[in-house]
């Protein structure tokens, strides 16, 4: 009886929580499988492989997954590169510290809404944009972020984002850094590159899996900064598969194809988390 009272009672929230994940799962694994049109409700004829088909050969598909790949590439260097340097930079004692790195690890709390809404208006705005201004400065033409390098202004914006996640698990990591092995490298001569490579590179490669695991799933849903900013364009130069498949769903009304995409999607999330874990895995033992 005592075993079986705490599995009772944990029994509701663990039922609640499988329904809410395994209840959308299985109507959208249905309706990759039909053919379900908004535009007619009532008709839903048994498609069978027809969705996923005409997902994997949509001539944005390709595109999009390339430029998926593209952006999780691009921000986890990104992430990655600056996150060191920044936490190196705030690792250090001076005055109003703990104001700069509140500050630094502020944007990571912005709504990735927002956070496009401000690099569209008031950063890459070819007109009044800050950007903009500081083009005419130096006498340059300034640049159309958004209609020029649709992509690389997607990347920007997710980057800011989630370079303050990056900088706040290395700067912890740095905090145990040994500063007496430091010290000793230093009295046997070691310049400062090569305790950064050989000392400080190492100390953070677990936080440096952990960064790039976690970025890396996330990563694959972004779609606020592409609805806000791009719309996936010009044509599908900035469209990932997050954004086809609400391309698929909400303005060509095609349930069956976007719910294919999405199955698609969580299948490939999926196998890049099991590698990852596995990668990682390995690193942390």
């Amino acid at each position: 009886m005592t075993r079986l009272l705490p599995r009772a009672l944990m029994a509701p929230a663990v039922i609640t929580l499988l329904a809410w994940s395994i209840v959308p799962l299985v109507m959208t694994l249905y309706f990759s499988f039909v053919t379900y049109n908004l535009m007619q409700p009532g008709d839903r004829p048994f498609a069978g492989l027809e969705n996923f088909h005409y997902f994997i050969t949509d001539p944005d598909f390709w595109p999009a997954v390339a430029n998926t790949m593209t952006l999780i590439g691009s921000v986890i260097l990104i992430t990655v590169i600056f996150g060191v340097l920044l936490a190196l930079l705030v690792n250090e004692p001076f005055p109003g510290r703990g104001i700069v790195r509140v500050l630094l690890i502020s944007p990571f709390f912005v709504m990735p809404t927002v956070n496009a809404l401000l690099w569209k208006h008031m950063m890459m705005n070819p007109i009044y944009g800050v950007l903009a201004d500081l083009w005419r400065f130096f006498g340059a033409e300034p640049v159309d972020w958004l209609t020029d390098l649709p992509l690389f202004s997607v990347i920007i914006m997710v980057a800011w984002q989630w370079l303050p996640f990056a900088c706040l698990i290395f700067i912890t990591s740095l905090q145990s850094l040994d500063r007496e092995q430091m010290e000793a490298a230093r009295m046997d001569g070691a310049n400062s590159f090569q305790r950064f490579f050989y000392l400080t590179v190492p100390h953070l490669g677990r936080p440096m899996a952990v960064v790039i695991m976690i970025e890396m799933i996330f990563l694959l849903s972004v779609f606020a900064e592409i609805a806000i900013t791009t719309n996936g364009g010009p044509g599908n130069e900035s469209t990932n598969l997050t954004y086809m498949i609400f391309k698929q769903s909400l303005m060509n009304f095609d349930v069956g194809v976007a719910s294919a995409g999405a199955l698609f999607a969580v299948i490939l999330a999926n196998i890049v988390a099991a590698f990852l874990v596995r990668i990682i895995g390995k690193n942390l033992d």
